[in-house]
């Protein structure tokens, strides 16, 4: 199993290009299942979660190319995929592909708008909480479909289309605010979704659903119109630039010093976080290219912060945080109010000396004037990378074990650190 090392205490400097955004991949791929026509997006990364979600819609009948990319050649960023779910030849989504990942639930929605069913597994994922599907069934039974739950399967079906209705998320849900997004796109008559999510990722697949047609309007705010429409066409669309990958950079050059350009970056994807860094004494500057980061070496002041739903502080970036507050001249309280298990990377940060104590939802982060490297573990995807920024400010060696859970949110981040300045390789095996 691959591990990371990391010989602390160089601050970076130069450019790191930031990748296309995970989080907005996932469900623009997943809208290819709702059409017989091409969907081509740019700047998709290259990562574990878009190779699995590849592997569960070819079990559907989705074929994709890479553009650009000679046989044997290495995959490079900015990849430009082209998705075709000619035909769908399968509309069950097996237990072994989805429990994999999370995100794979969603192709409930496009099946069920396009095939009228869909058998789709209960989903697996990060163990950060429970994240129930509720959402998704409750407001696909408003758009009229039948839903039954049988031996971990959930399997819907609206044999005469779905139906376009009013539906009031009880909670704010990314996850099922794309998939009543997609599925409304062919339903009969107006959805309108409120207290919708309103995250950047949903304003790209919106943007994307309206390029093959779609009626959708409000994406963005927590009142989403969809216009329900017979079919829909193939389009071509670009995946936004990462706002989790851009924090977790900018934090990096927070906690170590510097001065890097986050090339690509957009600040009103993330303008929150950045708020926050800039109050820990981080210079920050958006540029024609990117935002670029410095930090002239001076303390790193804590921050209070509190995790919330978009344009608040995103959970995606708590841990990371945590990370930049262990060296912190202070105290901080960091309060986590998406997921109940997502501080499983306390103890880990504290084998590097770090000095947390939890209370219910917040963690109080004492800073030390120091840590020192240790070999620590990776819980889930973002504990696993916070470890990472402290082990690019501790003394001596770090080695982050179980990296495959960064393998499936950070592109090359072993690349783009070390082009910076930073001491960091991965071991194989």
């Amino acid at each position: 199993m691959d591990r990371i090392r990391i010989v602390g205490g160089n601050e970076l400097s130069g450019s790191i290009p930031i990748s296309g955004a995970k989080n907005a991949a996932l469900p623009l791929m997943i809208a290819s299942l709702l059409t017989d026509g091409t969907l081509t997006l740019e700047n998709v990364p290259h990562l574990a979660d878009v190779e699995q979600l590849t592997r569960i819609l070819g079990n559907h009948g989705v074929d994709y190319s890479v553009n650009g990319r000679r046989p044997k050649q290495s995959e490079a960023y900015s990849r430009t995929v082209n998705f075709t779910a000619r035909n769908i030849v399968d509309t069950t989504a097996p237990y072994e592909l989805v429990s994999k990942m999370r995100a794979s639930f969603w192709v409930i929605g496009p099946l069920l708008a396009r095939m009228g069913e869909a058998r789709v597994s209960l989903p697996g994922g990060c163990a950060i909480g429970t994240r129930p599907v509720d959402l998704f069934i409750d407001g696909l039974q408003a758009l009229g479909a039948g839903i039954d739950v049988e031996n971990g399967y959930v399997i819907a079906k609206a044999k005469n289309r779905l139906r376009g209705n009013r539906y009031v998320f009880p909670k704010v849900s990314v996850g099922a605010t794309h998939v009543l997004m997609m599925a409304a796109s062919l339903a009969r008559g107006e959805t309108v979704l409120e207290n919708a999510a309103r995250e950047p990722e949903i304003v790209n697949l919106a943007d994307c659903l309206n390029a093959m047609g779609a009626k959708i309007s409000g994406a963005g705010t927590s009142t989403i119109t969809i216009d329900g429409v017979d079919q829909l066409s193939g389009a071509s669309v670009r995946v936004i630039p990462d706002r989790i990958e851009t924090g977790t950079y900018a934090m990096a050059v927070a906690m170590t010093g510097g001065d890097v350009l986050l090339e690509g970056a957009e600040p009103d994807l993330l303008q929150a976080a950045l708020d926050v860094i800039a109050q820990t004494g981080a210079e920050i500057t958006p540029t024609n290219a990117g935002i670029r980061v410095r930090r002239n070496g001076a303390g790193i002041a804590p921050v209070d912060i509190t995790t919330a739903p978009f344009p608040a502080f995103p959970t995606d970036l708590q841990a990371q945080f945590m990370g930049l507050m262990t060296m912190a001249k202070g105290k901080s309280h960091i309060t986590e109010t998406i997921f109940e298990n997502r501080f499983m990377h306390v103890q880990e940060l504290a084998r590097l000396g770090a000095h947390i104590t939890l209370s219910g939802q917040t963690a109080i982060v004492e800073g030390v004037s120091k840590l020192k490297g240790a070999p620590v573990m990776a819980t889930d995807l973002r504990a696993s990378v916070s470890l990472v920024i402290a082990g690019l400010a501790a003394e001596g060696e770090t080695l982050v074990n179980r990296v495959y859970h960064l393998d499936r949110g950070f592109e090359r981040l072993e690349e783009k650190l070390s082009g910076c300045g930073a001491v960091i390789e991965r071991i194989s095996g």
